[in-house]
């Protein structure tokens, strides 16, 4: 079993040396070589993929059907090597993965959100300033948590007003204007951080109460709680308004804007899209038909578009 173990790690590196970076996919083939050495099965087959694939019980039936693809991906190269290996079919787990729908957040929300941010704890301390404007920054600009919070200081350009996202979600870097009001705001947070820490050992741009980098945790722990707060969620509730819902806010409330001025929307959803940075635009069209308000809108323009070549 040390050979499918190596093969797999051989497979990862060759993948990862054209630019992937399979975080998913690598930590779920451990798994299965590790599912594979408990069936004492030298040989790959389709029902121990199968068999492996659906073995979580609490997840979506799209799961399964990912954790599928990862086997069939990698059998496909395996086979090269050891013919007795059976390649998955395709289709052999059909299910779609459904999206969460999303909370559009309010004026009122964000304005709640924000001043309870910045309310923290301690009073002295960077915390409050932190969360205080990385929400902020997060519900103007659509950028996701991960990339809001890997932001170093030479990303954070305010002289020109462009934040550098760099290697995102897929591989990808883009530059991301901000308004003038979201520039000063920066750099009133920057000036209390560096007075705070003005020898930090990290460049990133948000610093903890205790001037090291922020994670993915805490800042998610800290946003269930404050949602919390403010009312967003009651004290039991497991699920609720996410913090990624502030991307889609930003992303709707945008669409909104250009439907009710009149703007050619089609036109503008690949700027959008890149602003976004979302893989393909059929991403961004998704808002559309998910929000109901967009989608009466786009039903309203369509009617009126024909009446005229009609």
């Amino acid at each position: 079993m040390n050979l499918l173990r190596k093969a797999v790690k051989d497979y990862l590196t060759m993948r990862r040396s054209l630019g992937f970076k399979l975080r998913d996919m690598d930590h779920n083939l451990q798994h299965f070589v590790s599912f594979m050495e408990q069936q004492r099965a030298p040989i790959i087959t389709t029902a121990l993929a199968l068999r492996w694939a659906t073995k979580p019980q609490k997840v979506q039936p799209a799961q399964w059907a990912v954790r599928l693809s990862f086997v069939r991906s990698f059998a496909r190269y395996w086979s090269a090597t050891d013919p007795r290996t059976e390649i998955p079919p395709l289709r052999l787990l059909p299910f779609r993965y459904q999206r969460s729908t999303p909370h559009i957040y309010c004026d009122n929300e964000i304005e709640q959100l924000l001043k309870a941010a910045y309310n923290l704890p301690p009073p002295t301390g960077l915390r409050r300033r932190t969360y205080h404007c990385l929400f902020g920054l997060m519900a103007v600009t659509g950028l996701r948590i991960s990339e809001a919070i890997k932001l170093n200081r030479e990303d954070v350009d305010l002289k020109q007003g462009l934040l550098t996202i760099r290697l995102t979600k897929f591989g990808k870097s883009r530059l991301v204007p901000i308004h003038s009001s979201t520039v000063t705001k920066l750099k009133q947070y920057t000036h209390r951080r560096d007075n705070l820490y003005p020898r930090s050992s990290t460049s990133r741009f948000f610093l903890s109460n205790q001037g090291t980098p922020l994670t993915d945790c805490m800042v998610r722990r800290t946003f269930v709680k404050l949602s919390r707060q403010v009312g967003l969620r009651k004290a039991s509730d497991s699920f609720g308004p996410r913090l990624h819902d502030l991307r889609h806010r930003f992303a709707v409330t945008t669409i909104l804007h250009w439907y009710r001025t009149g703007a050619d929307v089609e036109q503008r959803l690949p700027v959008l899209s890149t602003y976004l940075g979302h893989t393909h635009v059929t991403d961004t069209y998704w808002y559309l038909s998910a929000i109901p308000e967009l989608l009466a809108l786009t039903k309203d323009r369509l009617e009126k578009r024909w009446e005229t070549l009609s």
